[in-house]
């Protein structure tokens, strides 16, 4: 009995692990792949998680306390699941740190990337711009404008939830749409 509650998950580290599963099915939805367009491959599958990880992590960024470790539980089950990834591609033991650093170099670059381009006062295209270069990379004509779009829902809505409520219920993720390309 002691040592259960020694061991026991604290409830903002559960509550973070909790947010991983649902933030990957969002990020996994076909529409992305289909009408939107993103490569379903491995690095197209990781520019999706990690947006949709950045607007999770921007919106508990500074609310301290609970959130701020909810928030690094997400985090850490998002790199554990990047490590499981790698791992389940055919990644052999010595190589995975090597691709782990060079995959949390990419993370930070993104993060820094979409905080600045969703930020106050940021120029409308900032958004378009990082989302062309990370998940559409050398594709032509992609729809990063519809990609934006739905990135910037996904932050007001997320903006406009209450923290508690981010671990109450269902992410506030808006409706996977994509205008036809002409």
């Amino acid at each position: 009995m002691m040592f259960q509650r020694l061991f026991r998950e604290r409830p903002a580290a559960a509550a973070g692990r909790a947010l991983y599963t649902p933030l990957i099915e969002q990020a996994r939805r076909p529409a992305f792949y289909l009408e939107g367009r993103v490569p379903d491959t491995a690095a197209g599958r990781f520019e999706l998680y990690t947006l949709h990880l950045a607007l999770v992590a921007r919106r508990l960024k500074g609310e301290g306390g609970f959130a701020a470790e909810a928030n690094q539980a997400l985090f850490d089950a998002f790199l554990s699941g990047l490590d499981d990834g790698l791992r389940e591609l055919g990644v052999g033991d010595l190589t995975v740190p090597k691709k782990m650093r060079k995959l949390g170099e990419a993370l930070y670059g993104r993060f820094r990337g979409y905080d600045a381009a969703l930020a106050e006062g940021a120029a409308p295209e900032a958004l378009e711009a990082m989302l062309g270069r990370t998940v559409y990379a050398g594709a032509e004509a992609a729809p990063a404008a519809n990609l934006a779009a739905y990135a910037g829902a996904a932050a007001a809505a997320l903006a406009a939830t209450p923290t508690d409520a981010l671990f109450e219920r269902p992410l506030p993720w808006p409706e996977v749409r994509f205008e036809a390309a002409a």
